[in-house]
């Protein structure tokens, strides 16, 4: 199949209305990296769980775990960079002289991602003049931990990875007074962004819980896709 060929192919399929198709991009190569309507994350549910499923009550141990403190979470973490920071113990509502047994101590588990659109098959005059719509979405268990055990941050970088175009940022608050355990949804769209993106940088933190046995509060179903859609500028 001829350049102009493979170009026309890429107009059909993709149907970019009112975006040029400059001659200069390997659109061979741009059909065969289908830049459009696939998730762009790696391994978006490293714990091996759907949404379409429940999550799996914690296990409660017939006895408190030996050795030192758990604070990170089982899964294969690849593709992801990953990183954890313990939190000190909270004593606040105690009062003094109070002999404390034990106390619940939590963490926070960070995973995040750089996706190269340019890398995925995307183009520069694309994502400069069109803008295509870049929906992130997550689903999180309401572990019930805490009253804050989830955060994400997408950011929408240039060329230089440092300077942010746009960012989407959520700290959600949990109900603690009724007893759910349920996924919970986080999307949002990206669209009339501007021009300069190169990078999505996709972060989130999901809290855990160590007392005398290990609680985590798991993800599934990370995604970034962009469609060959705009809507306003």
């Amino acid at each position: 199949m001829t350049a102009p060929e493979w170009k026309k192919r890429c107009d059909e399929e993709w149907g970019l209305r009112g975006m040029a198709m400059p001659d200069s991009v390997d659109w061979k190569s741009a059909y065969e990296a289908k830049p459009f309507g696939r998730n762009l994350l790696k391994n978006p549910s490293p714990h091996g769980l759907s949404k379409d499923i429940p999550p799996p009550e914690p296990e409660m141990p017939d006895a408190p775990m030996h050795g030192p403190p758990r604070f990170e979470p089982e899964g294969d973490f690849s593709g992801w960079s990953t990183n954890t920071e313990v939190l000190p113990c909270d004593t606040s509502g105690i009062p003094a002289g109070v002999v404390i047994c034990a106390l619940p101590q939590h963490s926070w588990f960070t995973l995040e991602q750089t996706v190269d659109l340019k890398a995925e098959g995307l183009w520069e005059k694309l994502l400069d003049d069109f803008q295509p719509e870049i929906t992130i979405q997550d689903w999180y268990e309401e572990s019930q931990l805490h009253e804050s055990i989830y955060q994400l941050q997408v950011k929408l970088l240039g060329a230089d990875k440092s300077s942010v175009i746009a960012e989407h940022s959520v700290k959600p608050s949990e109900d603690l007074s009724t007893y759910s355990h349920t996924w919970k949804e986080v999307s949002h769209v990206f669209s009339g962004y501007g021009p300069g993106v190169r990078y999505i940088h996709f972060l989130h933190r999901l809290k855990n819980q160590f007392m005398m046995s290990f609680y985590s509060t798991s993800f599934t179903g990370s995604l970034v896709i962009i469609k060959p859609v705009k809507t306003s500028s």
